[in-house]
């Protein structure tokens, strides 16, 4: 069958394959072991060992065709099949129809871009009819079953896909089947009486990719909490890596990002995520960043057919791609040609009557297209009609050619027409024209020569408008990218970046949305304006525009206003640099929606709290530097110094480090080509530089290097004045360095590092943020183990195990939770301690796991009172340290310390009185009862709680970090170290009662049961007389009435008998005199007693406890 072309690696594909027959553009290929007698040798009996194993769904196929060209190493795969007659039918059909075709290019990238497009045709044709039909759903049902069997998963657990394939578990290859859900890789073999199961939780992955070794030509490559895995032998490994890239990054930013997920409803539902659903979202993130559309976009149908370009006179072709609101192009080539129709500019919509099977679209400004060759398009003229609302245009000559007349329109007519009113409105607050009109209106008297350049310019562009049409539905093709290269003439700057960056859809979607927000954030005091007006004064400081009123108002009112649209991202540093830029040659409206574009769409999750996106293109630009530059990452001992250095450039786009009149070329790369004109830029630059770095001896001198080369890189075509210009005010001192034209520089970033296409950009990022996330992920758990390691007893490593286990105690809760599938209880922006935090829920399923108690009748009430105790704020949530301070103490506190705990378990603020609503459940705890009591809380006055709220979480009054309240939290802390037994308050006669309950639970299965029911009854009595004594000294007259049923405990030697008199006690009449007793008085009775002293103070294994956790955590779950 045909392929779609795609690299094959040959350096270890060699060994597996064999050729059987080659000419100058293909080769053909058998796979050893197959059809050979003696079955090829030892490598031919292991590749045929390998393959026998699998079954017929996985089997790699026998034969395949590549295509090559001469003088060149890249082969494409473009064809398999499973026996010789077919590959057979594929190699003659290719001499027969491509052979004498490829004869007539003159250039191989010309020729393989015609194969590529041919063999994508072919496999559309064949796809027509088998791209409606669904997996077979019997054979997903009987995988659904066997998944539920093998790996005992919570029902609720969403099989996605599954896949045969290999499991490399050491050097041998173990054939089994791998399955796919919403929160787990699993895989399970059993071969020979060997059993394998694998099961890895999505967030717990740092690394996927995939590799190439010896033995296999490509795996799947997974790591996971430091432990490889390697899969192999799929019959589809680029479509199981994408959809295991998707899973992965689903989970990634449901648990760690939900800033992000916060604005994805598609993925609100875990139960509704299907391959189907996750490949249609693939495919529509990817149209909308390669078109630079909104985000709501959603790709609805793709179209193989040829555009008529006009000005070239000839057909190319590629897909169009239907959204809500857009029709696109895209030629195969990708560069070659491209169209975005916006369907609020579409006039009409019609169908020729000849066989070319064409669609005519005719849009305003008297341009049309004409889509031929397009599969039933006369359904899709019926369905676009619909969705235009429009009807076939009055004449009827333009089936046959389509001109793209030169009275193409602005496209900021149509914006400013649509937003009028608004901007009548706003006209005495808002600006309506660019700064540099402002403050640098061309003089068209004096012409020099940079003036004459900038004319030049000018004219190219209006040329290119005049063959390509002007405004949103321009074509785009290769000479829009070289005027873009050779740097937007001023004028037009400001129009090109609303174009090329997808701002101009947005505008026109949202007339009048900005004069709205900036009226309704006019005079809102919080962090993020304060952070804005101590920023206004750096932004460009020495440019004119915002040395005055105008411009630092503008500047203030774009800042203000997208923080009041975005306020999760709010205002984050670096984004004044670049608004300063923007307002300098668009319209404040403008450079308001350009500042969107950026944040929100071409530099995603740049500006939150963590930096995640520019932390992620780092680790890109790392990557691409060791393909690229590999004597340079050899130099460099440690890579790290080019994330350090690159930060400013990826945050600003390179303005903070080049002269003004350089940067604004840079910016124009970025909104033509994205991200890639930053990498491609960024690796020239080290390029340039790579003798002067290779000399280096330390990084210091290194960013020296840098920086005197950044000093001079010039723009010599810049018509800014010179007091404008930072690149013409370098000393005359320097002039021994060369001078390198930024033109240039960027013309050489294009031709040494073009090739790196977005799809290529796409996956690394998604690669590298895993590992970005989960190095994130690692240092908060390093920050938040060397502080709690200070106040415990646990070691190092057991604290370690804790923090896992507690931190997958709260995943596992949100994994099925409908109704909350984001983490709630995770802030980032928080202290490393407050980040994570459990509530009681979660924390009773620790309890039961981890604490030596959890084997009493009444757990629950113990797990319920341990965590009222912990949670001193009364928010209802504990962190780790709390949590670890409790296990710490139950399994390495001393007597006394062990028995305080206890004690104050049993009073106030931990202590409640539970009333179980089923007493058919025994003393189990209902989720609901559970939330229920964890809630009742002593009251307080509301000024009270809110100063203590505010004194707990001192960062979050305001908004503003209280340095006071930090100092005051920490003194507190430290005073609570001191706490002496005799602060505490008294045990009173029901709290008595339950804390001796307890110990009687507490002794239940120990082989010194009777030993210790004896000792705590004799307690229970001494006591009891102690304070009896006691109350005759103080109130003679006392009734003794009330007490003495409880007094003959003394003489009951079993629990059931001694615990009958004490819980008729809270019966008593209330006027009888209550009795309660000091924590010292109960320390004193029972270390009066050996056998009690022994049961606190005996070892027990944590090790071995945080074991059977991390082994039953899932299947404890499953079971309920």
């Amino acid at each position: 069958m045909w392929l779609k072309p795609e690299e094959v690696l040959l350096k270890n594909a060699l060994k597996l394959w064999m050729m059987e027959r080659s000419n100058d553009y293909f080769v053909l290929q058998r796979r050893r072991g197959y059809g050979e007698e003696g079955g090829g040798g030892l490598t031919g009996l292991l590749v045929g060992t390998l393959d026998s194993v699998l079954d017929s769904t996985a089997k790699v196929a026998p034969f395949r065709i590549l295509h090559q060209t001469p003088d060149s190493q890249v082969y494409l795969s473009i064809a398999c099949g499973a026996d010789r007659e077919e590959i057979t039918k594929h190699w003659e059909w290719l001499e027969e129809n491509i052979m004498k075709t490829l004869s007539v290019f003159d250039s191989n990238e010309d020729i393989t871009n015609f194969v590529q497009g041919k063999i994508r045709g072919l496999i559309a044709e064949e796809g027509k009819h088998s791209f409606a039909k669904e997996d077979d759903p019997e054979k997903f049902r009987e995988a659904l079953l066997k998944f539920e069997k093998c790996f005992g998963l919570p029902e609720q657990e969403k099989l996605v896909t599954y896949y045969s394939c290999s499991y490399w578990k050491g050097r041998v290859p173990c054939q089994g089947w791998l399955y796919l859900s919403t929160n787990f890789l699993s895989f399970y073999s059993f071969l020979l009486g060997s059993e394998i199961k694998l099961i890895i939780s999505w967030d717990a992955v740092s690394k996927l990719e995939k590799t190439s070794n010896v033995i296999l030509t490509e795996s799947i490559h997974v790591c996971s909490q430091g432990e490889n895995h390697y899969f192999s032998m799929f019959l589809h490994i680029n479509q199981t890596y994408l959809l295991m890239e998707q899973l992965a990054n689903y989970a990634i930013r449901r648990i760690f990002d939900k800033e992000t997920f916060d604005n994805d409803p598609v993925l609100d539902d875990p139960l509704q995520i299907t391959k189907r659903g996750l490949e249609n979202r693939a495919h529509s993130e990817q149209f909308n960043a390669f078109f630079r559309l909104p985000k709501e976009e959603t790709l609805k149908e793709v179209h193989e057919c040829f555009l008529w370009v006009p000005f070239s006179h000839f057909n190319t072709h590629g897909k169009m791609c239907i959204s809500e609101n857009y029709i696109c192009f895209a030629s195969h080539d990708g560069n070659l040609c491209s169209v975005i129709i916006p369907l609020r500019e579409v006039l009409a919509i019609d169908k020729t009557n000849d066989s070319s099977k064409s669609v005519i679209i005719s849009v305003k400004g008297k341009t049309a297209f004409r889509f031929s060759e397009v599969k039933e398009f006369e359904q899709l003229v019926a369905k676009l009609r619909l969705k235009c609302g429009t009807t076939s245009t009055q004449y009827h000559d333009i089936s046959t050619e389509v001109p793209v007349s030169s009275d193409s329109i602005d496209p900021s007519d149509d914006t400013d027409v649509q937003s009028l009113t608004c901007q009548r409105e706003c006209s005495k607050t808002v600006n309506t024209e660019a700064l540099m009109t402002v403050f640098h209106p061309q003089n068209l008297e004096t012409l020099d020569s940079k003036m004459l350049k900038e004319k030049m310019k000018e004219q190219s562009w209006n040329i290119l408008f005049s063959e390509c049409g002007r405004g949103v539905s321009m074509f785009r093709t290769k000479k829009t990218r070289d005027l873009v290269v050779r740097g937007i003439p001023e004028t037009l700057r400001g129009e090109l970046w609303m174009l090329f960056s997808g701002a101009v859809n947005d505008m026109a979607a949202n007339p009048g949305y900005y004069a709205e927000v900036v009226e309704q954030s006019l005079g809102t005091y919080n962090l993020a304006t304060e952070e804005i007006e101590r920023d206004l004064r750096r932004s460009l400081p020495e440019h004119p525009a915002f040395q005055s009123d105008t411009g630092i108002s503008a500047l203030r009112r774009v800042l203000t206003a997208y923080a009041f649209r975005n306020p999760k991202i709010g205002y984050c540093q670096a984004m004044n640099i670049l608004t300063s830029v923007l307002l300098l040659y668009a319209k404040e409206e403008e450079a308001f929606w350009l500042l969107v574009a950026v944040c929100e769409r071409m530099l995603p999750d740049y500006f939150n709290r963590r930096i995640i996106g520019a932390l992620v293109d780092q680790a890109v630009f790392e990557e691409l530097i060791r393909d690229h530059l590999p004597q340079l990452t050899e130099h460099m001992t440690d890579m790290t110094f080019f994330s350090s250095i690159s930060l400013s450039w990826f945050l600003t786009l390179f303005i903070s480090v080049l002269p003004i009149e350089s940067a604004v070329n840079v910016v124009d790369c970025f909104f033509y080509d994205g991200i890639k004109a930053i990498l491609q830029l960024g690796l020239a630059i080290l390029d340039y530089n790579l003798d002067k770095l290779l000399a280096c001896k330390d990084d210091a001198e290194a960013v020296t290097a840098l920086n005197r080369f950044f000093n001079n890189v010039t723009n010599k075509d810049s018509p800014l004045p010179s007091s404008v210009q930072q690149g013409s005010n370098v000393s005359d001192e320097k002039s021994s360095h060369i001078r390198v034209d930024i033109t240039d520089l960027i013309r050489e970033s294009n031709e040494k590092y073009g090739n790196i296409c977005y799809e290529n950009i796409h996956s690394m990022r998604c690669r590298n943020r895993l590992y970005v996330i989960q190095t994130l992920e690692e240092t908060t758990k390093q920050n938040v183990l060397r502080v709690v390691s200070q106040d415990v007893k646990l070691s190092l490593h057991e604290l370690d195990e804790l923090y896992v286990i507690f931190k997958k105690e709260l995943f596992f809760s949100y994994y099925w939770c409908l109704s909350s599938p984001v983490l709630k209880h995770h802030d980032p922006s928080l202290p490393y301690l407050e980040q994570y935090q459990i509530d009681c829920q979660q924390f009773r399923v620790l309890y039961h796991l981890l604490s030596p108690w959890a084997h009493s009748a009444n757990r629950d009430s113990l797990a319920l009172w341990t965590f009222r105790l912990l949670d001193e704020n009364s928010d209802c949530l504990i962190n780790f340290k709390e949590f670890s301070s409790a296990i710490d103490i139950m399994y390495n506190g001393s007597f006394t310390e062990k028995l305080k705990l206890l004690f104050k378990l049993h009073i106030s603020p931990a202590y409640t009185e539970v009333q179980y609503k089923d007493p058919s459940k025994g003393d189990e705890l209902s989720k609901e009862e559970l939330l229920y009591f964890s809630q009742l809380h002593v009251s307080k006055p509301a000024k009270e709680k809110e100063a203590k709220s505010a004194k707990d979480s001192p960062e979050k009054e305001k908004e503003k970090v209280n340095i006071q309240a930090y100092l005051s939290q920490w003194q507190d802390e430290l005073l609570k170290k001191e706490e002496n037994i005799k602060d505490l308050p008294r045990m009173n006669q029901s709290q008595f009662i339950q804390f001796s309950k307890t110990l009687y639970n507490l002794f239940h299965g120990d082989p010194e049961e009777e030993s210790l029911y004896q000792a705590i009854a004799v307690v229970t009595s001494l006591l009891l007389r102690m304070e009896e004594v006691g109350r005759k000294l103080h109130s003679p007259t006392s009734a003794m009435k009330g007490l003495s049923g409880a007094v003959c405990v003394s003489g009951v030697p079993s629990e059931g008998q001694a615990e009958k008199p004490l819980e008729k006690e809270p019966s008593s009449p209330r006027e009888e005199p209550q009795w309660s007793f000091a924590f010292e008085q109960i320390l004193a009775s029972l270390l009066n007693e050996p056998a009690l002293v022994k049961f606190f103070e005996k070892s027990i294994d944590l090790k071995a406890k945080l074991e059977n956790a991390k082994t039953s955590q899932l299947s404890s779950r499953t079971k309920k």
